[in-house]
C-alpha cells in the first residue's frame, strides 16, 4: 500500500480510537511526576493494576527520594516483591533516586533526553513520564503498542525505538502522548491478544490484518 494512503487509513483509526476512548489517561496511579517515575520502573514487566496496589503503600512509606535510600536494600526489596524482578527494579530505584539528588536537587526532569540518563529508565519509560508528568510530546511504546501498531500496519518494526519513530512520522505531534493510551485501550478492551474480538472493533475494516484487502 502507498505510504500516503497508509498514513491516511492511520489517521482514521486514530480518530474512531479518540470517539471510542474519549477520557484517556495513564492507569498508573499518581500525585507528582516522581511517583510515576516510581510506578513506571516497578510496570517494566507487571502489570498497571498490580503496581497501584503496590504503589498504595509505597508512596505512604516513601515520599521523597531520600526516603528510598535510607532503608536497605533488602526492605525496598521486600516493599515492592510482588512486581517481579525486584533485586533489579530495587537497584534501579536506589540508582535513579541518588542521580535525582545529586544532580536535580530531588525533582524529575522533564527533559527526555535527561530522564534517559537516569538508572532504570529507558525510552518507555521517559516517554511515560516527560508526556505524562510535564506534557512533552512523547509516544511511549509498550507491548501493546508494539502488537496492535503492526497488526494494524503502522510500522513493520519490531524493536520499539523504531517502532515510536515510525509512529511519529505518521501521527500528529499533538497526538503523541495520547496515542499510547488510545493503543493500550483497544489492545485491553477488544484487540486482546490471545482472542481479538476483531467482529467488535470499530476499525475492522482498517486494519489489515482484519481485511486481507489492505495488504
Amino acid at each position: 500500500m502507498p505510504v500516503k494512503s497508509n498514513n491516511i487509513r492511520a489517521l482514521k483509526i486514530l480518530n474512531r480510537l479518540k470517539k471510542e476512548y474519549p477520557t484517556v489517561k495513564t492507569a498508573l496511579i499518581h500525585e507528582t511526576p516522581f511517583q510515576l517515575l516510581i510506578a513506571t520502573i516497578l510496570s517494566a514487566q507487571c502489570t498497571d493494576a498490580r503496581v497501584n496496589i503496590i504503589t498504595k503503600s509505597l508512596f505512604k512509606k516513601y515520599k521523597k527520594p531520600q526516603d528510598y535510600l535510607d532503608v536497605s536494600s533488602k526492605e525496598l526489596e521486600k516493599d515492592i516483591f510482588s512486581a517481579g524482578f525486584y533485586k533489579q527494579k530495587a537497584k534501579s530505584i536506589r540508582g535513579c533516586c541518588k542521580v535525582l539528588i545529586d544532580k536535580y536537587h530531588g525533582k524529575v526532569p522533564a527533559d527526555f533526553d535527561e530522564l534517559l540518563l537516569l538508572p532504570g529508565v529507558g525510552r518507555k519509560t521517559a516517554s511515560v513520564v516527560s508526556g505524562n508528568a510535564f506534557g512533552v510530546p512523547a509516544i511511549a511504546v509498550d507491548t501493546h503498542v508494539k502488537r496492535l501498531s503492526n497488526l494494524m500496519g503502522f510500522t513493520k518494526e519490531s524493536d520499539p525505538e523504531k517502532i515510536e519513530s515510525d509512529l511519529k512520522k505518521i501521527f500528529p505531534e499533538k497526538d503523541w502522548i495520547k496515542l499510547s493510551h488510545w493503543i493500550i485501550s483497544h489492545g485491553r478492551k477488544i484487540c486482546v491478544a490471545r482472542k481479538p474480538k476483531c467482529h467488535q472493533c470499530v476499525v475492522g475494516d482498517l486494519c489489515p490484518s482484519f481485511n486481507p484487502a489492505l495488504k
